[in-house]
C-alpha cells in the first residue's frame, strides 16, 4: 500500500513536471539554430535574438492571465486548451514567413506555454499543504531541472537531420502529447465550490490583496530576485568562460550541466532538511548560502581568480537557488489557497520580469569583463536579504505581536 501510494505520488510529480519543462524547452530548444536562422530570415542576429526576448515576455504575461483563468474555471480546462493552442502556434512558427511574424509567434508560443508552469503549481499547492508540499515541491524541482540539461541537446539532435524548422515541429507535436495527457491524466483539483467569481474587478481585488500581503511579496521577492541571477549566469558565462578562460563550447555546455546538477542536488536536500527542521529555518539556510557564493564570485572576478574557484562558487549558488525555490514556493502559497492560480502566477511572472532586467546587465561592459556580472550577482543576494527582513521578518515580528 505505500508502495503505491510512493509510486501515484511519484507519477503526479513527473506528469506536472513534464508541463512545467515546457517552458524551457520553448526558450532553449532553437537556441542552436539562431544562426542558420539569422540566413534563412536574411536578418539581423539582434532581431532573431527578439524572437527569444518575446517568448520570454510571453511566458511572465502569459501567467498573469492563465494563473487567474485557473481560479475560475477549474486546473483542467485552460491546460488543456493551452496546450493545444501551443501546438498549432508551435507549427505557425515553423512556417513564419519572415521574422517579423515570427516574432509575434515566438510571443503567442511563451504566452500559452506558460499555463504549464503557472498551473502545475497551482495543482500542487492544491493537493499538498505544509512538509509535505516542502517535499513534493522538491521533487518536482529536482524532475523539472532535467528539461533545461537536456533542451539544448534535444535541439541539436534534431538539426542534425533537418533544419530550425523541425524544432518547432517537435515542439508542436510535443504540445499535442501534452494535451492528450491534460485530457486523460490530469484530474481536476479545484472543485466548483472552491472556485472564484469570473469578473474583473475579482481578478484585481485578488491581485491587490497579494501585493498587499507583506509575508506572500517578501517569499515571492526573494525568489523571484535570486532567480533572476540564474538569468545573469545564463547570459553572462557563455561569454566568461569562452572569451576569458579559454573553456571550448563543448566543455561550456557540460558545464553548464553541471549547474543544473546544482539546482537538482539542492531540492534534493531541501526533502533530507525536512525531516530534521522547519521550512523557515531551511530558507535561511538557502539565503546564506546564496549571499556567501555570490561575494566569493564578485571577489573572484575582480581579482581575475582562478576558473575553478569561480566554476565552485557559482555550482554553490545553484544549490542554494534547489534549495530556496521549493521552499520560498511553499512558504508563499501555505495561505493562498484559495487564489492558488494567481499567487502561482505572480511568483513565476517574477521571475521572467526580474531575469529580463538582469541579463542586460551583465554585459554593459563588452565581452571581455565579468565585473558587471560579478556585481549583479552579488546585488541580487543584497536585494534578496533586505527583502526577506524588511517584508518577512518584519511581518512575522508584527503577527506575534498582535
Amino acid at each position: 500500500m505505500e508502495y503505491k501510494k510512493q509510486n501515484n505520488y511519484f507519477r503526479t510529480a513527473l506528469l506536472l513536471a513534464v508541463f512545467s519543462a515546457l517552458g524551457p524547452f520553448t526558450v532553449d530548444m532553437y537556441l542552436s539554430s539562431l544562426p542558420e536562422m539569422m540566413n534563412d530570415f536574411n536578418t539581423t542576429a539582434s532581431l532573431i535574438q527578439a524572437s527569444l526576448t518575446a517568448s520570454l515576455l510571453g511566458l511572465g504575461l502569459g501567467q498573469l492571465v492563465a494563473g487567474p483563468l485557473s481560479d475560475v474555471h477549474g486546473r483542467r480546462k485552460p491546460l488543456l486548451i493551452s496546450m493545444l493552442l501551443y501546438f498549432l502556434v508551435s507549427i505557425a512558427c515553423a512556417f513564419a514567413p519572415n521574422i517579423g511574424m515570427f516574432i509575434v509567434l515566438r510571443f503567442f508560443q511563451g504566452f500559452v506555454a506558460s499555463a504549464g508552469l503557472v498551473i502545475s503549481r497551482a495543482i500542487v499547492r492544491d493537493c499538498y499543504s505544509g512538509v509535505e508540499m516542502v517535499k513534493f515541491m522538491a521533487l518536482l524541482t529536482m524532475i523539472s531541472n532535467v528539461a533545461p540539461l537536456i533542451s539544448p541537446t534535444a535541439g541539436s539532435a534534431v538539426t542534425t537531420f533537418t533544419s530550425w524548422i523541425g524544432v518547432f515541429i517537435f515542439l508542436g507535436i510535443l504540445g499535442l502529447i501534452l494535451t492528450g495527457i491534460a485530457t486523460w491524466g490530469i484530474k481536476e483539483s479545484l472543485h466548483a465550490e472552491q472556485r472564484v467569481p469570473s469578473n474583473f474587478k475579482e481578478l484585481l481585488r485578488n491581485y491587490s490583496s497579494l501585493i498587499r500581503d507583506r509575508s506572500f511579496m517578501g517569499y515571492a521577492l526573494v525568489n523571484g530576485i535570486l532567480f533572476s541571477g540564474v538569468f545573469a549566469y545564463v547570459s553572462g558565462t557563455p561569454f566568461i568562460y569562452q572569451n576569458m578562460y579559454d573553456i571550448s563550447p563543448q566543455l561550456f555546455s557540460v558545464l553548464f550541466a553541471l549547474n543544473g546538477l546544482g539546482i537538482i542536488l539542492g531540492s534534493q536536500l531541501v526533502k533530507w532538511l525536512s525531516e530534521k527542521m522547519d521550512e523557515h529555518r531551511i530558507f535561511r539556510i538557502g539565503l546564506l548560502i546564496a549571499f556567501i557564493t555570490t561575494a566569493l564570485i564578485l571577489i573572484i572576478v575582480l581579482i581575475h581568480g582562478s576558473f575553478i574557484t569561480l566554476f565552485l562558487a557559482i555550482f554553490l549558488f545553484a544549490v542554494a537557488i534547489g534549495i530556496i525555490a521549493p521552499v520560498s514556493f511553499t512558504l508563499a502559497m501555505e495561505s493562498q489557497g484559495h487564489i492558488a492560480g494567481s499567487a502561482a502566477a505572480v511568483l513565476g511572472s517574477l521571475q521572467f520580469a526580474l531575469g529580463a532586467i538582469t541579463s542586460p546587465l551583465v554585459g554593459i561592459a563588452g565581452e571581455d569583463s565579468a565585473v558587471p556580472f560579478g556585481i549583479t550577482i552579488f546585488m541580487t543576494s543584497i536585494l534578496a536579504v533586505i527583502f526577506y527582513i524588511t517584508l518577512v521578518r518584519r511581518s512575522s515580528a508584527i503577527s506575534r505581536n498582535m
